[in-house]
């Protein structure tokens, strides 16, 4: 499965590579904004980047059928709302996406095609 992650964090960055390519899965980094490829089913997004440029991409994926994790601290409880209304399908904290990853990608993706 191809999966998009957005993130300006160089860490971060890097972090969602290696666990994606370690569940399997293609991982495409793609910035903000960015024309979108085809085949893509899952995009990560920090809900902590520029808010307009955000939604406007979040609702780019949601227009191609992608479903859409947004990802913050724990304590970031503005960002996770944001995420909320922004329309993300999936919520999770850092840590979820650090330690959870298969299981919150393989929960959505079951959860759509049932």
């Amino acid at each position: 499965m191809k999966i998009l992650y957005c993130d300006e964090n160089l860490l971060w960055t890097s972090r969602l590579k290696l666990s994606i390519q370690a569940l399997g899965h293609e991982p495409i980094q793609l910035k903000l904004g960015s024309e979108i490829p085809d085949g893509v089913e899952v995009a990560i997004v920090n809900l902590g980047m520029e808010a307009a440029l955000l939604k406007s991409t979040i609702e780019n994926f949601k227009e191609k059928g992608i479903i859409v994790i947004g990802h913050a601290g724990h304590k970031e409880k503005e960002l996770l709302q944001l995420g909320k209304d922004f329309g993300v399908d999936r919520l999770a904290t850092n840590s979820e996406l650090t330690n959870k990853l298969g299981q919150i990608i393989e929960t959505i993706h079951v959860s759509t095609q049932g």
